[in-house]
């Protein structure tokens, strides 16, 4: 019986071949892992407006392509708006370091989050809001498609029903959209950031350009603060007449740029 043959060497071809194979598996399967590291945080993050769904991840994953770099830098002041003012007026300054906050949609506060009892208050105060105002209405959140959010009845621009604002349960930040400057004011005052992308024009059509997320109070004194810029939105959405004490006030020019180029 014949001794079984040896293997022939390989050829530099042949290693060359074997090399790329071994690379683009390592490569795909470090892709494979990263993506699936992805998912469990997309997950994780809780209900959102997008749902949690190999879909929707994918969804925010190109989303993420287009996030802005730094989302506590005011946005450009649109041209319409130059000679207009907001609602708010000096606003104290937040205190300490801004939380942690991760994703798009959903877009979480991760760090910093209140207890029960003060989130209870703040949305107990939103619905006192919405239950006292002729203008104002409590539903549920046309961003979110869950949760509670506060409309205005007769809004200046029909965004997403009208919808001023809703708050997290899961951590008590709020998402709201707000007038250029006062947009403006609460980001240098470090209350708020905004969201991934409302960079506006094209994008508006997933969230507003002034839209928001006003970090979670902390204590009763930060609720006060929340809720005046809770107003504030709800004076721009409404198109100047969201809140009482703003009735008399001008109209807050609450139109997309395509609309006011008409």
């Amino acid at each position: 019986m014949a001794p079984p043959a040896m293997p022939k060497e390989l050829t530099s071809s042949q290693t060359l071949k074997l090399v790329a194979v071994f690379t683009t598996l390592a490569i795909v399967l470090t892709l494979v892992v990263h993506l699936y590291h992805d998912y469990l945080a997309f997950i994780g993050l809780g209900p959102g407006g997008t749902p949690p769904t190999i879909a929707g991840f994918m969804r925010v994953k190109l989303l993420g392509y287009f996030a802005l770099r730094n989302p506590y830098e005011p946005a450009p002041l649109p041209p319409r708006f130059k000679d207009s003012s907001g609602y708010l007026v000096h606003p104290p300054q937040r205190q300490g370091p801004r939380p942690e906050t991760r994703g798009i949609a959903p877009h979480r506060q991760i760090t910093q989050k209140p207890d029960k009892g003060v989130y209870e208050k703040l949305a107990q105060a939103i619905k006192n809001m919405g239950a006292s105002n002729e203008n104002l209405l409590i539903g549920t959140s046309c961003f979110e498609k869950h949760g509670t959010g506060l409309f205005s009845i007769s809004p200046a621009k029909s965004t997403c029903q009208g919808e001023i604002c809703h708050a997290h349960p899961s951590d008590g930040s709020m998402h709201m959209t707000l007038h250029p400057a006062d947009a403006r004011i609460v980001l240098e005052a470090g209350w708020a950031e905004r969201h991934p992308i409302a960079r506006g024009g094209w994008f508006e059509r997933f969230v507003p350009g002034g839209f928001v997320m006003v970090y979670a109070p902390r204590d009763d004194r930060e609720i006060e603060t929340v809720l005046r810029i809770v107003s504030a939105a709800a004076w721009f959405v409404s198109g100047g007449k969201g809140v009482k004490e703003a009735d008399e006030r001008r109209d807050s020019g609450y139109v997309s740029a395509e609309e006011a180029a008409r």
